[in-house]
């Protein structure tokens, strides 16, 4: 069984990932309570946030999508199943995430 975790970065995070080819050691995560839509939704909104305090000011809010075994455990890229990222750099905490597919990473880190 496997867990749905959100990991808030910035597009340098993601960009040092897709050269390493896995989340950094210790990158916050959250997880949804349970599986309902809601919940999901509250966890992204969450992770953004999260990506927001990071960026400690202008940037896009990245948040990284991956279903893992162990929530705790090494994220590779190949667990990444989506990636949300404001089209522009951030200016409104209550705006949506933009939906990006995992094997649109390299074009989504070459935008900045």
């Amino acid at each position: 069984m496997s867990t749905r975790v959100y990991v808030p970065l910035s597009l340098d995070v993601l960009r040092e990932s897709l050269s390493t080819g896995a989340m950094p050691a210790g990158a916050e995560r959250v997880v949804a309570a349970d599986a309902e839509e809601e919940s999901e939704y509250l966890a992204l909104m969450t992770a953004a946030d999260l990506s927001a305090e990071l960026l400690g000011g202008a940037g896009r809010r990245v948040v990284v999508v991956a279903e893992v075994a162990d929530p705790e455990g090494e994220i590779a890229l190949t667990d990444v199943v989506a990636v949300h990222a404001d089209a522009e750099p951030f200016t409104d905490p209550d705006e949506d995430l933009a939906w990006y597919a995992a094997q649109e990473l390299p074009a989504l880190v070459a935008q900045d």
